[in-house]
């Protein structure tokens, strides 16, 4: 049984394996097919709803979509034949007459205006159709579906990728619509707000409210997401000395996707109370929630450390950790009788109730500290 398949693209002969689409192909050779509803990314299936990859077979009397069609045996396939060009540049102009002004002049956050700027049609002659209301009901995502061009990368994102299965189509020819929910606002629907829909949105119909007000990037900065430790690969977009958005990366832990954190919390990085510089508690000072109430709390309580010195003193308090785990070991080991640990007057039978107390208060906290296991822990 063959693996590949022998096809002829632009008058070069090439082998294409099982499952390949001529646009992947198209690519892997440095030819560049416009396209819309398709996202090479991870997890996303080609859907050639669009019809801005259009490419001509010989033979055939019609064009094909290149994204969701495979080579067979001895095809010849023309990318950029007359007839193809023509459409798919007509197929744009249709596109673009819906296209209500530019939110952003990021051309990273608009794939409709970068391919219209590409292949010259960033005007229609066409008249666009009637303006839909935008929405604004959630706090990290606004919608504007004049904007939308139905290419269904973000139900497939919602339904497929993400698998909450918020947002859908609703309704018929020209009435045909995105939708979430029953038709709810975004904001008052079951959305979770991880925003992959934003990241695969190739127009401005689904975009971050916290770009709506900066300038575009100027540079990107590719990192790890700083919450939690799974570390998902994100890239920064970065205007001047701030975080414009956050986009997911493709890694191995992620695959290019984002929680609502790593897409939307970055803000705290601009946050006038952020620390800067590490801080050791004072002597004396008790470790209390209500003491962190207070207007001064941080420098009342706290005092600006060296880095060596804020890294000895967390070093010593986990040396008390692993001596506490060690004696826990040794007691399930039955190595160590648990009255060693208490008094030397008391028995085992007695001391176990203090022994279950104190290893359920460990397994949370450690001298009052935080969960271990929580992203934030204060000494």
């Amino acid at each position: 049984m063959n693996d590949s398949t022998t096809f002829t693209i632009d008058g070069v002969e090439v082998k294409a394996s099982i499952g390949e689409s001529i646009w992947e192909v198209a690519n892997r050779l440095g030819t560049n097919i416009p396209t819309l509803c398709h996202m090479p990314t991870f997890g996303y299936r080609p859907d050639g709803n669009c019809r801005v990859c259009m490419v001509e077979v010989q033979g055939e009397r019609v064009l094909t979509s290149s994204c969701n069609r495979e080579p067979e045996e001895g095809m010849v396939v023309i990318t950029n034949s007359h007839r193809a060009e023509t459409a798919r540049s007509l197929v744009l102009e249709l596109l673009m007459a819906d296209q209500p002004t530019a939110k952003t002049d990021g051309s990273s956050h608009n794939e409709i205006r970068t391919i219209a700027r590409q292949l010259g049609q960033t005007k229609s002659r066409f008249p666009g159709r009637k303006k839909i209301l935008s929405d604004d009901t959630h706090p990290a995502i606004s919608v504007n579906l004049s904007a939308c061009i139905h290419c269904t990368r973000c139900v497939r994102a919602c339904r497929e990728v993400q698998g909450n299965d918020v947002i859908g189509m609703a309704r018929r020819g020209t009435s045909n619509t995105i939708v979430f929910d029953m038709q709810d606002s975004l904001g008052d629907s079951s959305c979770v707000g991880c925003g992959e829909c934003v990241q695969a949105c190739p127009t401005d119909a689904l975009i971050e409210r916290s770009i709506l007000s900066n300038v575009s990037p100027d540079k990107f900065v590719d990192s790890l997401c700083p919450y939690c430790g799974v570390g998902c690969q994100v890239r920064y977009e970065v205007s001047g000395d701030r975080i414009v958005s956050v986009q997911g990366r493709d890694g191995p832990a992620n695959r290019g996707r984002l929680c609502i954190k790593g897409r939307f919390g970055f803000d705290y990085v601009h946050h006038p109370s952020r620390l800067t510089v590490p801080l050791v508690r004072k002597n004396g000072i008790p470790k209390s929630i209500e003491n962190l109430a207070s207007e001064n709390s941080m420098a009342d309580q706290f005092r600006e450390a060296s880095w060596d010195e804020a890294l000895d003193f967390a070093a010593e308090v986990w040396a008390q950790c692993a001596e506490w785990v060690w004696l826990c070991q040794r007691i399930q080991r039955r190595s160590l009788p648990i009255s060693k640990i208490y008094s030397d007057g008391l028995t085992d039978e007695q001391c176990r109730p203090l022994y279950k107390t104190l290893s359920c208060e460990f397994g949370c906290r450690v001298d009052g500290n935080h969960r271990l296991g929580s992203c934030y822990l204060t000494f």
